[in-house]
């Protein structure tokens, strides 16, 4: 009986073995499955936010692989041009100027903040669609695919603006054109012409280039011709921009050939009035003060010298501090001549007052040896010749003359014959009529302090017209 229990239990199971067998063929990941939903679950346990940051990554990851099938970028090898070994791809150019941030005269430079947009076609982005609508991306998928290397000359730092991401954009179309916008502060360099400063007008230009294609691989052109450069109002301290106006040409280099290059070209024309009220008002006004000193008396020297030295010092100050805003050129300034010229004017009003005091020294003396004047010359007296009195104070006539003698009279009667008319035979010399008002106005100092009060401001008044006319 036991026998055959077991051979009927051995008959069941030898005909239940197929049917299981079959049975883990059909649904090989069942369990597999029930673990990922086991440890799912578990993690749900554990924490909410980390789940949920995940699925955000996975559903941005993939809709990125979305839009990576659908432009085909595994198909193709960007790292090459559109076209490669064919002729020049077009590339179109459009800048819209935001701002310019500076201007800086020391450096030679200028920093500019612009939008610069790409346009070429690559068929290798082309895409179907129905509607027949464009597609914009970040610069996530720029890093993927083949872009312009287009970098500007003579920049001496940039940066593309990165909050609160990268500023770039790429709209791809249909039919595989693109738009590539990227928004980039750039600082450039400005050869600058000081000759005309303050008065001066500066042209400067920011140059754009391919660094890596030449003109057989790539061509640069303006998109809207004229109009593909755009700006805002821009207002700055100094300056008043004029025009804006783009322009385009060929740059050669002997190892690589010739590249294509657009100018983005700007004048700028310097306001004045900032510096009327810091350098040109105060140099007048210092040349001005320094023509007091002529109508102060020309016996008070502590009062004139001061003056004059004030002046001198005055006007180096000034120029000392428009030089050291300056860059140090080997040329002369326009406002360097103004200033110079300016401080002319002063020195020479001190020189003036320096030529005054010897002559009216010299004057003095001449008098004294002349008057004979006597050993009771009292002190009273003398303060006459030192600087306290004016000419017209001075009164010699109370000293006693000196006693008559023959030999005065026969020095008397000798001067007579001298000054007689000359006899047959001698030839007077007339002295030229420069010599004679030289010497008129040597032995009459104070005549030198009331010429001065009308040449020095008339000399001034024609050196600003003929400076102004000139760099105005």
């Amino acid at each position: 009986m036991r026998v055959a229990l077991l051979a009927l239990r051995l008959m069941c199971l030898a005909w239940l073995w197929p049917v299981t067998q079959l049975n883990s063929s059909h649904f090989p990941n069942k369990r597999r499955h029930k673990d990922m939903y086991v440890g799912e679950n578990a993690k749900q346990k554990h924490g909410g936010r980390v789940d949920l940051k995940m699925k955000k990554q996975d559903s941005t990851k993939s809709q990125l692989i979305k839009s990576e099938q659908l432009l085909r970028i595994e198909d193709h090898d960007f790292a090459m041009r559109p076209g490669f070994g064919g002729s020049a791809i077009p590339v179109g150019i459009d800048v819209q100027v935001e701002s310019i941030d500076s201007i800086s005269e020391v450096n030679m430079d200028f920093t500019m903040t612009l939008y610069l947009r790409h346009y070429w076609q690559d068929g290798r982005l082309a895409f179907p669609s129905s509607s027949n609508k464009s597609r914009t991306f970040d610069a996530r998928l720029v890093k993927k695919i083949w872009v312009p290397d287009v970098f500007f000359v003579h920049s001496k730092r940039s940066f593309i603006h990165d909050t609160t991401m990268e500023n770039i954009m790429l709209r791809v179309f249909p039919d595989g054109n693109i738009l590539y916008s990227v928004r980039i502060t750039v600082t450039a360099l400005c050869s600058m012409d000081f000759s005309s400063f303050p008065l001066d007008t500066q042209n400067c230009s920011l140059e754009l280039e391919s660094y890596a294609y030449n003109e057989n691989d790539l061509m640069l052109y303006w998109k809207n011709g004229n109009d593909s450069l755009r700006t805002d109002e821009i207002v700055l301290s100094q300056f008043f921009v004029e025009d804006f106006q783009p322009s385009f040409g060929l740059a050669f280099y002997s190892s690589t050939g010739w590249y294509n290059r657009l100018y983005i070209n700007f004048i700028l024309r310097r306001h004045i009035f900032f510096f009327m009220l810091q350098t040109y008002f105060p140099t007048m006004l210092m040349v001005m003060l320094s023509w007091v000193s002529f109508w102060i008396d020309r016996r008070a020297v502590p009062a004139r010298v001061s003056l004059g030295i004030t002046t001198v010092l005055t006007m180096s100050t000034i120029i000392t501090g428009v030089s050291a805003s300056m860059p140090q050129v080997s040329y002369v300034k326009a406002v360097d001549i103004y200033l110079w010229a300016s401080f002319l004017f002063v020195f020479l009003s001190v020189i003036e007052y320096a030529a005054v005091n010897y002559f009216t020294t010299v004057e003095e003396m001449k008098r004294l040896k002349r008057e004979k004047v006597p050993a009771s010359f009292n002190a009273t007296q003398a303060m006459a010749f030192d600087g306290c009195f004016h000419d017209n104070d001075i009164d010699l006539t109370p000293f006693s003359e000196v006693s008559s003698s023959p030999n005065t009279e026969r020095n008397t009667q000798s001067r007579n014959s001298t000054v007689s008319a000359p006899t047959e035979g001698t030839r007077l010399r007339r002295k030229h009529p420069l010599l004679q008002n030289l010497s008129f106005i040597m032995s009459n100092s104070y005549m030198i302090d009331s010429y001065s009060r009308v040449i020095f401001p008339l000399a001034y008044l024609l050196f600003n017209i003929i400076y102004w006319s000139m760099y105005a």
